[in-house]
């Protein structure tokens, strides 16, 4: 009887649990290269922090807590990972922003998307996020493109962008 509960409770607890695409670390590898060495760092960001980094991006935070990866090869930064949580449209969507020690997004990884899979940006479109200063005030419908059908994720992911940026500004950046 113990057993059938807890397979009964496992069948129900699957469509709960996030769809998890890829882990950060291996996020982290494919972007910095297999030989880095990944290092991951939870941060707290002070209410004054916090504020500064709502100002810069536009966006209101949803929590002050931030896990930020780092990429190093002998002895050297090779870059960072910013991981953002936000919501799409009813759930959560994470997403990694790579950010060189130059100030330059790399690339992002989504790395979880809860939202059915029809709303998933596609890998061209995710392209977009190359190369761009973190400078930058990235907005959906200017700088980036919106998605036919997924105009949520589409801002969801943008939006998170200035976040990452802000966030780099404001901690990692020096």
């Amino acid at each position: 009887m113990k057993k059938i509960f807890i397979y009964i409770l496992f069948i129900f607890a699957l469509p709960l649990s996030a769809k998890i695409l890829i882990s950060p670390v291996d996020a982290m590898k494919y972007a910095y290269g297999q030989e880095s060495e990944i290092s991951k760092k939870n941060i707290l960001l002070s209410s004054q922090q916090a504020a500064r980094i709502t100002e810069e991006a536009k966006v209101k935070l949803d929590t002050k807590i931030f896990r930020i990866f780092k990429a190093i090869k002998a002895d050297k930064v090779l870059g960072f990972g910013i991981l953002v949580n936000n919501k799409v449209r009813s759930k959560n969507a994470v997403v990694i922003y790579f950010i060189t020690p130059q100030s330059i997004l790399k690339g992002i990884e989504i790395i979880a998307f809860n939202e059915p899979d029809e709303y998933i940006p596609s890998k061209e479109w995710s392209s977009q996020f190359q190369n761009i200063e973190t400078t930058k005030m990235l907005r959906t419908s200017k700088e980036i493109p919106t998605i036919t059908g997924a105009t949520l994720s589409a801002r969801s992911i943008t939006d998170s962008s200035r976040v990452a940026f802000a966030l780099y500004n404001e901690v990692l950046k020096n």
